[in-house]
């Protein structure tokens, strides 16, 4: 088999030497049928975003003059509870606390963790409120410039692929699987992963993606720790660490399912043709790539199958608004059920956009415009075709940090 070694790679890439692809745009050559050679590839980049429930901040930042109290039984963030601690920093003023993704406001359930990490990033103002252990509160307003650390953890990241979900019975269902509560009778699907895309999806078992591997978590150079909670070979899924404060807020935010905010993330991981295994992983396509489908309530009874070309083929990876056919109403549908509030005051806000397809499937006056796509299972020995009305996977994010990765390597700003 031949072989070559990253240093080998690295100094192809020094040279400007090197063949480097996204994974689109290595897929794309496939399908067309100009698959490029072993010697034609050296790198790919290979990148996803979706939920990513496992998510959480460890945040450092002033909260007082030193003295004004001994140290913190609560923290609060805009509503949000944070973990104080592990460090006392007893009179101090400083603050060391842990920040879940998926800790919800307790005013508001669709405001969570994954919202507040985005709008911290975003430069905009934080409440803050500590209850001390002598029984003072103190409350405050913070920055990211006030932060004097901050660290992202990943327990479970970058998932190689997850199961799509349909509701069988009569009354819609909560989940945090769905965008909003999935209507009954097999009238939609709600899917994750964005399938041969994704960086597990093409190194299949772990032989470049290791432990100590360079990435990219929403825009900042991170680290690999291992393996995530609750991976295994069939489904994998890794555990990552990088500087929240070199990250970019639009490829992390929150997202509102049927159970409450949650939080998405995007990763891109650089995948080195060190050998031809690792060449002929990169071979396969979303036609590939299986993707099981089971009942929302329960998660386990299974449907069918199908696979992640059903789920994306040429879809559209955003809406279309048509503002002139907004009918303006007293309580907007799409404002309501878009789960990152990218659709306010009639405006659709492309950088907030995650290409959900809910504004699509439940306008009242069809202002949106979206080709989501629909699957045809085989239920009970008769044929149903379920509309796709749901995502939370976000190709376009994705496919960008990958090309934002691309480049950093072509650059020499980013060694494998």
């Amino acid at each position: 088999m031949t072989t070559r070694s990253i240093g080998h790679i690295n100094q192809k890439i020094e040279n400007g030497e090197a063949n480097i692809y996204t994974a689109e745009e290595f897929k794309k050559l496939i399908n067309k049928g100009d698959t490029p050679s072993f010697d034609e590839v050296d790198v790919v980049t290979a990148g996803t975003c979706g939920v990513m429930s496992g998510t959480a901040a460890i945040l450092n930042f002033i909260v007082s003059q030193p003295g004004e109290f001994i140290r913190a039984r609560e923290v609060f963030l805009n509503g949000i509870p944070a973990y104080a601690g592990p460090c006392p920093n007893e009179w101090l003023g400083a603050l060391d606390v842990i920040l879940h993704g998926t800790t919800h406001s307790i005013d508001d359930d669709n405001y969570g963790g994954g919202f507040l990490l985005k709008e911290l990033l975003e430069g905009k103002p934080i409440d803050v409120r500590v209850e001390s252990v002598e029984g003072k509160t103190i409350e405050n307003t913070i920055t990211i410039d006030d932060i004097g650390r901050g660290q992202i953890i990943g327990t479970r990241m970058a998932f190689k692929n997850y199961t799509a979900f349909v509701n069988s019975y009569n009354d819609p269902i909560s989940s945090i699987f769905s965008g909003i509560p999935l209507e009954g009778k097999l009238s939609g699907m709600t899917f994750s992963g964005c399938g041969a895309l994704n960086p597990l999806q093409n190194d299949v078992p772990h032989n470049v993606i290791k432990e100590g591997c360079r990435f990219l978590l929403n825009g900042a150079e991170g680290y690999i720790l291992g393996d995530g909670t609750r991976s295994s070979a069939e489904k994998p899924n890794l555990m990552l660490t990088a500087d929240y404060k070199q990250m970019d807020p639009y490829y992390i935010g929150g997202y509102k399912t049927g159970q409450g905010g949650e939080v998405y993330d995007t990763v891109a991981i650089p995948i080195p043709v060190i050998n031809e295994e690792v060449y002929n992983n990169l071979l396969i396509t979303d036609e590939d790539v299986k993707l099981p489908v089971a009942e929302i309530k329960g998660r386990h009874l299974p449907v069918g199958e199908t696979n992640y070309y059903e789920m994306w083929k040429d879809y559209d990876l955003r809406p279309q608004y048509d503002r002139t056919a907004c009918s303006k109403c007293d309580t907007c549908t799409v404002e309501r059920v878009c789960p990152t509030n990218a659709f306010k005051d009639e405006r659709l806000n492309p950088a907030l956009c995650f290409g959900c397809g809910l504004c699509a499937h439940y306008c009242r006056h069809d202002a949106f415009e979206m080709n989501t796509g629909e699957v045809e299972l085989e239920i009970n020995g008769k044929n149903v075709n379920i509309p796709i009305v749901c995502r939370q996977s976000d190709r376009l994010r994705g496919n960008k940090l990958s090309l934002k990765l691309k480049k950093l390597i072509e650059n020499n700003e980013f060694k494998l």
